[in-house]
């Protein structure tokens, strides 16, 4: 649907005029654009308190985005969503009555803008995806390259971060997690930190393609309190998405804090996750998760945690994906898959979230980084089919001791020199490793991986399982 508020439909343009023209992102991946299916126009907004009245208008929709000084909100992906909608609604209807006003947020190393409405409050951010990190119109420094190239993490291309906020709050089934209502929308006309692109940029659409999430009501962000400050509920909710998705930045910075007063160190403060952009990485790369260091991660998970996470279904969310999300490549989809089978077996197994993490997150021992347990997994399961072994299980049984050693046997990680990590950083990312990617797979090698790679699985648990007593005896055994 569009939502939009236009000069020729009765309305007086606003009191403030355009003070930019964004750059054309039409090298963006067309099938986010083809996503808008029913289109309408704000033809008549009651200015009062009341939800602004929508009415339909196919005509035309997209060429009035050319008309300037017209600000106009469209929605790309999640019109289907009521929590969506309505977003949009409320952004829309402060457009139309009071108007709206942007501040660039001063910190990131991206372009975000809240948008403040002028009676009051703040309604949403928004988020373009040309000034992503290292995006061309970068308005930090932090810019140069084109949309599509590789960004921050080398699995996650540039302009693509907005599609993955939209995912992580299309798979958070029931709110579960608490991810705000998140959108990929279009936005004319607004207050955006340009960089000009020399010839022909006022000719250019003025609009930009950005995420826009439902600004949240907070008292700070998680690095300004210790761990003990937060329930063990939320770390958990948390957890359980960021090893869904493979999340790959989840730091003290975007994990929002609400608390009521009387809830200050007592553990009761509830956590609010944002920024997903670095979710659905198109191979497996090495996740960074800030609660893998807190105690909340030790506790096992609670009935209803273990209910939700037996409920989920790794299959139906690919094709959610798919269908709500096309842009979002397969390869990144098979991730989503795999991390989901594999919290729902580590959890039956009665694996907790530090032992989940841990198992996904690449070691840095002797200066080098080391695969990740999921990523041993993963090369066995995919050298066992080469062998033309997964459909032996007899077979597989008979060559274990060739195929496992290389992957549950390695005595360089029972050492007690490979149990002190750091626990104030992720392990350094090196872009030069060889990541594991899933995209080249034809259906039917896919799903017989996936089968080896279940069946490689309670072995590789018992000696998660084993490394974890380990450890707890170093830990006790030692004087602090």
């Amino acid at each position: 649907m569009a939502a939009a508020v236009n000069q020729l439909h009765g309305f007086k343009p606003l009191a403030y005029p355009p003070r930019c023209h964004p750059l054309s992102v039409s090298h963006l991946d067309c099938k986010m654009l083809e996503l808008s299916q029913s289109k309408f126009n704000i033809t008549c907004i009651h200015r009062s308190s009341s939800t602004p009245c929508l009415s339909y208008n196919s005509s035309k929709a997209e060429d009035d985005f050319d008309f300037p000084q017209t600000p106009r909100i469209e929605i790309i992906v999640g019109h289907t969503l009521p929590q969506v909608h309505a977003l949009v609604v409320e952004v829309a209807g402060a457009m139309a009555t009071s108007g709206v006003d942007l501040e660039r947020a001063p910190s990131g190393l991206g372009g975000a803008y809240f948008l403040h409405a002028r009676t009051g409050g703040t309604i949403a951010v928004a988020k373009p995806v040309d000034e992503e990190p290292l995006a061309i119109n970068n308005p930090k420094g932090f810019g140069g390259r084109m949309l599509g190239q590789p960004g921050m993490k080398s699995s996650i291309r540039i302009g693509e971060t907005g599609a993955r906020e939209s995912a992580a709050y299309l798979l958070d089934h029931g709110g579960f997690s608490g991810v705000p209502p998140t959108a990929l929308v279009k936005l004319s006309h607004f207050n955006f930190d340009l960089l000009k692109s020399g010839s022909g940029s006022d000719s250019n659409p003025s609009y930009k393609i950005a995420s826009l999430q439902r600004f949240v009501n907070h008292d700070s962000d998680a690095g300004d309190l210790g761990p003990s400050s937060f329930s063990v509920t939320s770390v958990h909710h948390i957890g359980i998405l960021d090893v869904r998705l493979m999340n790959l930045d989840r730091h003290a910075g975007n994990l929002l804090v609400r608390q009521e007063n009387e809830s200050y160190g007592r553990g009761k403060a509830e956590l609010v996750p944002i920024d997903h952009g670095f979710c659905l990485p198109e191979c497996l790369d090495n996740p960074y998760f800030e609660w893998q260091h807190w105690p909340q991660a030790s506790l096992p998970f609670s009935a209803a945690e273990s209910d939700y996470i037996s409920s989920l279904d790794p299959f139906k969310d690919a094709e959610l994906l798919r269908t709500h999300i096309p842009s979002i490549r397969e390869s990144s989809i098979r991730v989503l898959v795999l991390c989901t089978i594999f919290l729902k077996h580590a959890a039956a197994y009665g694996l907790c979230l530090v032992d989940i993490g841990e198992m996904m997150t690449r070691e840095f021992l002797g200066g080098k980084e080391h695969c990740s347990s999921l990523e041993n997994l993963c090369e066995t399961a995919r050298a066992s089919l080469n062998m033309g072994l997964n459909d032996n299980d007899d077979h597989i049984a008979e060559t274990d001791e060739m195929l496992v050693p290389r992957v549950f046997k390695n005595k360089n990680h029972h050492k007690a020199g490979g149990l002190i990590r750091s626990v104030s950083s992720p392990a350094p990312y090196n872009p030069n490793s060889q990541s594991i990617s899933f995209g080249d797979m034809g259906n039917e090698e896919w799903h017989s991986f996936l089968e080896t790679f279940q069946q490689l699985l309670p072995e590789a648990f018992e000696e998660r399982t084993s490394l974890g007593l380990a450890k707890h005896r170093l830990r006790t055994s030692c004087a602090f």
